[in-house]
């Protein structure tokens, strides 16, 4: 058998094809080497005052603009190069974000969540939902997402409570003792809950409140934690749900986090989100010690914003989301905070503290003819691409507040605001004005 074996071995070999056995094969390729780099902004000139004057001569002649007042500063300097007006007060509408989720990356933890829990109640077979300040607990199924990122799941919470009840559960409490006050904002319209703008403002619910759980503008309903108890009572097979308060130091059956502070106030810049806005605000009223409510949330705002050093001269807050139309900004305190966010860092690639913080309010500033709430607009413009900005737009109430990259390469900041005029006709006289920002030289 071996001898067969020699013989066989030597016959593969002899029938391999010469081209077979003299073929090598190549050496691999050298690696590609990628070197990105960050290099630093800036144009041949400094902009002038009278560069950018002479760039929104035209624009600013349009009467669509209504009572306009506006900044532009030197995001290199954080100087203010150029304004018409900038300490007028006007309606800022959602731009007034800008300035409460400022505030709110100052005074919270970017890192910090929000909890819901179920405990276990007072009396035999009983529960309680306890919101923890986290609007969105998502009634969705694992691997669907709704209109917010990274939201936890009430099937997870849920999957907790069964496993902890050890018997049945006969009622549902819905505890929201962790917010006071008034549900609605001064300045709010009726129609804005069932028109999905925003919903009464509770410490828990599920998915914002809203019908449609991935549609922003979807309608809520009047009393969101109560329908999230009910939802809870539902899938324990509880017959009764009520409002009511935990007992201290209750034993908690489940509890899920939201997601971070820093994500929640991206998800606000972003899609212009009123009611996570407002529970942020209540979540740095407690943090800073004032009443969890509209009130509280606003002074919390004031308060930490001058505590930085911004000048709040001319600024009133009705709310933290700036639907309100009692609510009055400068484009000034505007300008200041995103030139703020926007200033450079030093050669060693270092901050100061202010400024490290607000860096985080930029990734959910929207880009114009991008994503967000800009997605629409400055399509096939200068604009598209290298401005961004907080959008603002209430009936008669029109602005934008952001910045852009200039053509020869400077980096303006930039705050507009216009009162007065239809949205239809103000908002693409504003983005005119934002195009002849980017084709300015404004040396």
């Amino acid at each position: 058998m071996a001898a067969v074996a020699v013989v066989l071995l030597v016959l593969g070999a002899i029938l391999v094809p010469g081209w077979m056995r003299s073929t090598q094969i190549a050496e691999p390729p050298a690696p590609v080497r990628l070197e990105p780099e960050i290099t630093a902004l800036g144009g041949s000139s400094a902009p002038s005052t009278a560069g950018i004057d002479a760039a929104l001569a035209e624009p600013l002649t349009n009467p669509a603009l209504g009572q306009f007042a506006g900044i532009v500063f030197d995001a290199s300097t954080g100087e203010p190069v150029w304004q018409r007006d900038a300490g007028t007060s006007l309606v800022p509408a959602s731009t007034g974000k800008v300035l409460s989720m400022s505030a709110v990356l100052l005074g919270l933890d970017h890192d910090k969540r929000f909890s819901t829990k179920v405990v276990r109640g007072a009396e035999p077979g009983s529960v309680v939902l306890v919101g923890g300040g986290d609007v969105t607990l998502s009634a969705l199924p694992a691997g669907e997402e709704s209109f917010y990122p990274d939201a936890p799941k009430f099937d997870d919470l849920l999957a907790q409570v069964r496993a902890a009840t050890g018997g049945p559960v006969t009622s549902v409490r819905v505890d929201t003792s962790r917010y006071s006050g008034p549900l609605l904002a001064e300045g709010w319209l009726p129609e804005d809950i069932p028109g999905g703008y925003v919903a009464p403002v509770q410490p828990v619910m599920l998915d914002g409140g809203r019908a449609d759980p991935k549609v922003n503008y979807s309608p809520r309903p009047p009393d969101p934690a109560l329908e999230a108890g009910k939802a809870l009572a539902a899938e324990l097979g509880a017959s009764s749900v009520s409002a009511g308060t935990a007992p201290p130091n209750a034993q908690v059956l489940g509890e899920v986090k939201s997601a971070t502070v820093r994500e929640q106030v991206e998800t606000v810049l972003r899609h212009s989100d009123n009611l996570l806005a407002e529970t942020l605000i209540r979540e740095l009223a407690i943090a800073t010690g004032h009443p969890p409510s509209f009130a509280g949330g606003t002074a919390a705002v004031r308060e930490v914003l001058t505590r930085h050093g911004f000048d709040l001269t001319g600024v009133r807050l009705a709310d933290g989301s700036g639907l309100s139309t009692a609510d009055r900004a400068t484009p000034k305190v505007l300008g200041s905070v995103l030139a703020a966010a926007n200033a450079p860092a030093t050669p060693e690639g270092g901050l100061p503290e202010r400024a490290a913080k607000l860096r985080a309010l930029l990734p959910g500033i929207p880009v114009a003819g991008g994503w967000g709430s800009l997605d629409d607009r400055f399509q096939g413009t200068p604009g598209q691409g290298w401005a961004r900005a907080k959008t603002g737009t209430l009936s008669g109430v029109n602005s934008l507040a952001g910045s852009v990259l200039t053509e020869d390469g400077r980096l303006l900041v930039f705050a507009l605001m216009s009162n007065g005029t239809s949205p239809v006709e103000a908002r693409p006289a504003l983005d005119d004005v934002v195009d002849a920002l980017r084709g300015c030289g404004c040396g």
